[in-house]
């Protein structure tokens, strides 16, 4: 049993799935990073320098001045603000996989179709690759 699952872990598309796993996981951190670091300050400062991170709803209905001295005091909050930014993180990594997956399939050579039918030298209609006499014109066709 243990040779047999040696033998399933070092397949090809076992290992194959360990390495995009680990880049994944790598690259998830790094598209967290953009969003956190840049695009969600930017898009701050665009609308008056706020942090999206503490856009939340405070359901305590105690008034607390941030959203810091809200978690400190366990009040039940709704934070938005923080699911905003991790929607735009998938959004971002959705879009990068999706085109990285459309150009690995563009640089995939698409196999050659092969003919299963031939035109009749005499008639011009289709017929299969192996026949030897044609079904519309009932000549024989040379091979």
């Amino acid at each position: 049993m243990l040779k047999e699952f040696k033998q399933f872990a070092m397949q090809g598309n076992m290992l194959d799935l360990a390495v995009g796993l680990i880049l994944g996981v790598a690259f998830g951190a790094i598209v967290t990073s953009l969003v956190g670091d840049v695009i969600m300050p930017a898009i701050g400062g665009i609308f008056g320098g706020f942090d999206f991170n503490n856009l939340c709803f405070n359901l305590s209905g105690v008034h607390y001045d941030t959203m810091d001295d809200a978690v400190k005091a366990g009040a039940p909050l709704i934070k938005y603000g923080t699911f905003l930014t991790k929607v735009i993180d998938f959004v971002i990594v959705a879009f990068v996989i999706f085109l990285l997956v459309r150009g690995v399939n563009r640089m995939r050579k698409q196999p050659e179709a092969v003919p299963d039918t031939k035109a009749c030298p005499f008639c011009m209609q289709n017929i299969p690759i192996a026949a030897k006499k044609c079904a519309f014109c009932t000549s024989e066709v040379p091979a």
